[in-house]
């Protein structure tokens, strides 16, 4: 009788340190004096949505997270992670993602899998990304045309090329599409733009590489970029596009599409 109280004993005691561990670990009281961006990250998954400190952590994180990117190394391999984190972030309150979106991810990762099967097969380079409603890693971008469109003037800035620079980028474009080396150090990018509305294609990499990308309405258009992880963001009819993508090969990146067309 007395072994088997101090086994109880012994397991409540166990059970008590980790208990205990477990709220020492998610003491949140400082949060907001917190500089640790996994700490705020996990404190964003784990705050009630309604927290007012959300207001200010949330912006927090996305700052230090671009900031570590900028100074990162370009092999370092928390720069995808956290460039997938600020995409999450922008369309949503916190990094957490639900059991639904996960399988979604893993769906998309084996589609994934299959197109570069085929391409291997085919000999293809280009591969498609859809932006339907919500896919595994992109926002949301169903268009409305009620918005407010920020970027007109800016959008007929990066339109307005000189004939030198058009030719320049043309052949550069060329260049790439016939270059089947595969130490090249760039690719192209081409994005559809099927939306109602002119967008700009913002694509951020690490350090200060970032590209700008006009695309009209129901046009399309082709940027040739760095190899690397990117964070590709846009208004598409003022709905928030945000995808982090890795650029290897060729790609085609299609907004404001619909399923059932």
């Amino acid at each position: 009788m007395t072994f088997l109280k101090s086994i109880l004993f012994l397991f409540g005691f166990l059970w008590f340190c980790q208990f205990s561990a477990q709220q020492k670990y998610k003491d949140y009281s400082n949060i907001l004096r917190s500089t640790n961006i996994y700490e705020i990250d996990a404190f964003l998954r784990d705050a009630h949505p309604d927290d007012p400190k959300r207001t200010v952590l949330k912006p927090r994180l996305i700052k230090m997270l671009k900031e570590y990117i900028k100074n990162a190394h370009p092999a370092d391999q928390r720069v995808k992670d956290f460039q997938e984190k600020i995409a999450l972030l922008r369309r949503r309150p916190s990094t957490r993602i639900s059991f639904e979106e996960m399988n979604e991810i893993i769906r998309q990762k084996q589609i994934a899998k299959f197109k570069e099967e085929l391409t291997k097969k085919t000999g293809n380079a280009a591969y498609v990304t859809k932006a339907y409603g919500i896919d595994a890693g992109a926002a949301a971008t169903a268009g409305s045309k009620n918005f407010v469109d920020t970027e007109t003037e800016e959008f007929t800035m990066l339109m307005t090329v000189n004939p030198i620079e058009h030719k320049n980028n043309t052949v550069k474009i060329l260049n790439s599409l016939f270059d089947n080396d595969p130490n090249s150090k760039e690719s192209i990018v081409m994005i559809e733009n099927k939306s109602d509305c002119n967008i700009i294609m913002r694509i951020e990499g690490v350090g200060n590489t970032k590209y700008r990308l006009p695309i009209p309405a129901h046009s399309e258009n082709t940027i040739v970029v760095a190899k690397g992880d990117y964070i590709f963001g846009s208004l598409v009819c003022g709905a928030e596009y945000s995808s982090q993508k890795t650029v290897q090969k060729a790609i085609i990146v299609s907004l404001g599409d619909s399923p059932t067309k």
